[in-house]
């Protein structure tokens, strides 16, 4: 049974249109600042026109579906306690910058978070993550 609100995190809005089962969804797939500033990224890190273009068609459809939840004060305090866990477990924070603010806010806003990745977000102390299956998708 799904959530009533639930975070995606960056890869779960990305996969969205190949999630077979959308159960597994919460009834309000919320997303956070961080996840549109990570996809505004996409467009300026690439030399390639065709993938220049489909990535800002993800921005788009980002800023068009969602109002994202901004980063907040009570989102920098729980990115300390995101820090210590990743500190704790041997993994340095800043090679997953995005994924640390991204559970730090839904831990700031109690709200599980939705991910296709569920290892980048292994024992982090206060967060619920909800891992989201795609058909084909590695990981």
């Amino acid at each position: 049974m799904s959530d009533p609100e639930g975070l995606l995190d960056t890869s779960t809005l990305l996969l969205l249109p190949r999630i077979a089962d959308v159960s597994v969804l919460p009834h309000v797939p919320l997303i956070s600042a961080i996840t549109l500033a990570e996809l505004s990224a996409g467009p300026l890190i690439t030399d390639d026109e065709v993938e220049r273009a489909r990535r800002l068609a993800h921005v788009q459809q980002a800023e068009a579906d969602f109002d994202p939840i901004p980063f907040d004060a009570a989102g920098a305090r729980a990115f300390g306690q995101v820090a210590a866990s990743f500190r704790r477990s041997g993994r340095k924070r800043a090679a997953r910058a995005f994924d640390a603010l991204i559970a730090a806010t839904a831990i700031a806003n109690g709200l599980p978070l939705y991910t296709c990745n569920p290892a980048d977000f292994v024992d982090i102390d206060g967060l619920t993550v909800r891992p989201v299956p795609v058909p084909g998708a590695s990981r």
